[in-house]
């Protein structure tokens, strides 16, 4: 099932949302506009999580006076740098891997993968003096029956209250500590309590240094542990793979990795390990034909030995 962005409404004040040029791409700090002097309304979580991930969310009242913001009216950053080395090769091995699979799963391109990208939550939050603070980014994650692009322009981040259509999966990795921030339900700030409120469907926290995953599914209002199957993998049925943990060299770094498999079945290649696959396959095929070649030909030296030795004999072969 498809959604579509929401289009903006129409500003119904003379208060004007500030663009991505008046917005500070550093978390706390205040953008190049006035806030607002009705003060925003008190944040309340929803009474229970959207239960259908990939499904679109209903629209959201517009309350004040102001239109909501787009992508194009927020930061796309936080002023935050990368904590660990191995996170962008991390996410680069997971969309790799799984984006020709998406593309099959998803025929007419309606599909979002996002890699440390912010996702705009709040709305309260967002139009306030300090956008960032209603967003949330994690390491990875994908989204299900969305266009790639918002409007015909790449998107900067994924803004629910527009798109209306949650994240299925969402993965974060551990760069530090044993992951408490990952696992807090702090109301507003825990990462797990935001993906849990927001509805996601899935949540996933990946410890590289200790080879730990730990996979969430949302059961009613509440996120609840998922068991391993028998192969030590977490199976993903919406989208018909599943996530484990694989140990070996991935851009010259020989470490743990999170890795997608088909249900029960490989484990997805790369760009790369599918171009050395063809290429074994190409290598394979080429020595199958010159044992073909080499057997034939051995076939036709021994029947004309033969022929050789009957004519010798006075019987003539063809005969």
């Amino acid at each position: 099932m498809s959604s579509k962005p929401t289009p903006t409404p129409p500003v119904t004040e003379l208060f004007r949302m500030p663009d991505q040029d008046e917005l500070s791409g550093a978390s706390g700090v205040t953008g190049g506009t006035t806030p607002p002097t009705t003060p925003p309304e008190p944040y309340a979580p929803p009474s229970a999580p959207h239960p259908a991930s990939g499904q679109p969310l209903p629209p959201p009242p517009v309350t004040g006076l102001f239109s909501m913001p787009t992508q194009d009216d927020l930061p796309d950053s936080d002023g935050e740098i990368v904590e660990n080395f191995q996170e962008h090769p991390q996410s680069i091995l997971l969309t790799t891997s799984i984006r020709p699979w998406l593309e099959q799963l998803h025929p007419d391109g309606k599909f979002m993968i996002g890699q440390n990208s912010g996702i705009y939550w709040d709305l309260t939050t967002a139009r306030s003096d300090t956008p960032v603070r209603g967003a949330i980014a994690p390491d990875w994650f994908y989204v299900p029956n969305v266009p790639q692009d918002y409007n015909e322009q790449p998107r900067r981040s994924y803004v629910l209250w527009h798109d209306r259509t949650l994240p299925l999966i969402v993965l974060e990795f551990i760069s530090r500590g044993t992951g408490r921030k990952e696992r807090s339900r702090t109301p507003l700030k825990g990462k797990l309590w935001v993906y849990e409120n927001i509805g996601v469907r899935y949540y996933g926290i990946f410890d590289a240094r200790r080879a730990i995953l730990d996979v969430y599914v949302l059961e009613g209002n509440e996120y609840i542990p998922i068991l391993p199957n028998e192969q030590d993998r977490y199976p993903i049925p919406e989208m018909q793979v599943e996530l484990g943990l694989w140990r070996g060299s991935y851009l010259s770094k020989d470490v743990m990795w999170l890795r997608w498999w088909e249900l029960g079945g490989e484990m997805l290649p790369t760009g790369e390990e599918r171009a050395e696959q063809e290429a074994a396959r190409a290598v394979a095929e080429r020595e199958r034909a010159e044992q073909e070649a080499a057997r034939a030909n051995r076939e036709y030296e021994r029947a004309e030995r033969l022929a050789t030795l009957l004519r010798e004999a006075g019987i003539d072969p063809d005969a």
